[in-house]
C-alpha cells in the first residue's frame, strides 16, 4: 500500500511541476522570479502556523466523530492517523483520506466499512463550510453566484438522499439483485448505519460551524499573502476568492484540484487587477503553505506511525475479510 501511496504522490507532484512551469513560462520567469524576492518571507512561519491551526481544527472534528460511532483511540494514536491522512491532499476531493480508515484498522482493528463514513462526513461539511464563504462574497461581489448556488444544491440535495433511510433500503434492495453488491451488503448497511449518525443535523451544523474555523485559518493566510503585493484587497475578497477556487477545485476531481484550483486562484487575482507575475507568485505561495505543506506533514506523519506500528499492511482485499 505505501508504494501505492508514493506512486500517487509522485505523480501528483509531476503533474504539479508541469502545470507551475506552464504558468511560470506564461508569466515570463524573471518576472515571476521578481516577485519572490519581493515577497515578505517573515511572513512564513505565521503562514504555516496557521495551516497547522487549520489541521488542529480538524483534528477535533476527526476526534467528534470517532467518538459519535463509538471508536476508542489513544489520543496520541488517533493524532497520529489522522496527521498521516494528510499526505493523501493530493488524492481527488481528498478522498485518498481512506487511508486513515486502514490505519484505524490496524491499531484497533476496527472494521474499514464503520470508519470510512467520517472521510464522507468531513468532506460533506468542509464543502458546505467552503460555499457558505463563497456564497457571501458572490452575492457581495457578484461572482460565481450560480455555480456556487448549484455545488450548494448539489451537496444538500445529497446529502437529503444520504439521510433518507427508506430511500436508501429500497435502493439497496433493488441493488441486492448485482451478485457483488450482495456480497457486501453488510459492510454498506455498516457504513450507512455510520453515515447516518455522522451526519445527523446536531453533529452536521456543528462540525460545518467548526470547518468555517478551520478553513478561516487558511482564508486568512491567503490575506496577509495578498497584503505583500502592494495592492487593496479587502479580506471578505480573499476568504471568497480562495473558498470559490477550493471549491472549484474539488469538484473537478483532479488530485488535489491541480490545475484548477491555481487557475481559478491566478484569473481571479488579475481580474482583481493584480498584475500576472504577482497573481502567479501568490498562487504559488499559497498553495506551497496549505496544499504542499499538508503533504508534508503527512509523510512525516506517516513515517512515526510506522516506527510504532509497523508497516501498513491492509489491503485493499483485506475488507472482504471483515465480518
Amino acid at each position: 500500500m505505501l508504494q501505492k501511496i508514493r506512486n500517487r504522490i509522485l505523480i501528483s507532484i509531476v503533474l504539479a511541476a508541469i502545470i507551475y512551469i506552464a504558468f511560470t513560462i506564461y508569466a515570463d520567469y524573471e518576472k515571476v522570479l521578481n516577485s519572490f524576492k519581493n515577497f515578505n518571507w517573515i511572513l512564513l512561519p505565521i503562514l504555516l502556523l496557521l495551516s497547522i491551526g487549520n489541521y488542529l481544527t480538524r483534528f477535533f472534528k476527526w476526534e467528534y466523530y470517532l467518538k459519535i460511532i463509538d471508536v476508542k483511540l489513544h489520543k496520541v494514536d488517533s493524532f497520529s492517523i489522522f496527521m498521516s491522512g494528510l499526505i493523501m491532499s493530493v488524492t481527488p476531493g481528498k478522498m485518498g483520506e481512506l487511508l486513515k480508515s486502514y490505519l484505524v484498522k490496524q491499531v484497533n482493528n476496527t472494521p474499514i466499512s464503520r470508519t470510512a463514513p467520517i472521510v464522507l462526513a468531513e468532506r460533506a461539511t468542509d464543502f458546505l463550510s467552503l460555499t457558505f464563504l463563497a456564497l457571501i462574497g458572490a452575492y457581495y461581489y457578484n461572482y460565481g453566484k450560480s455555480i456556487t448556488i448549484i455545488i450548494g444544491l448539489v451537496l444538500l440535495f445529497g446529502l437529503i438522499i444520504i439521510s433518507n433511510r427508506k430511500f436508501f433500503e429500497a435502493i439497496i434492495l433493488i441493488l441486492s439483485k448485482i451478485r457483488f453488491v450482495a456480497n457486501h451488503i453488510n459492510k454498506i448497511s455498516t457504513a450507512y448505519e455510520s453515515s447516518i449518525k455522522l451526519l445527523a443535523f446536531k453533529p452536521l451544523i456543528t462540525m460545518t460551524l467548526l470547518s468555517i474555523v478551520s478553513w478561516g485559518f487558511e482564508c486568512f493566510g491567503y490575506y496577509l499573502i495578498l497584503t505583500n503585493f502592494k495592492m487593496k484587497i479587502e479580506i471578505l475578497w480573499a476568504f471568497f476568492s480562495y473558498s470559490f477556487a477550493t471549491i472549484v477545485g474539488a469538484v473537478s476531481m483532479l488530485p488535489g484540484g491541480l490545475g484548477v484550483t491555481e487557475g481559478s486562484l491566478t484569473y481571479m487575482l488579475i481580474q482583481k487587477g493584480f498584475i500576472e507575475n504577482d497573481a502567479i507568485t501568490a498562487t504559488f505561495i499559497v498553495r506551497a503553505v496549505t496544499l504542499w505543506f499538508a503533504v508534508l506533514v503527512g509523510a512525516v506523519s506517516l513515517m512515526f506511525y510506522q516506527k510504532r506500528f509497523g508497516k501498513i499492511i491492509i489491503e485493499l482485499n483485506n475488507e472482504s475479510k471483515e465480518k
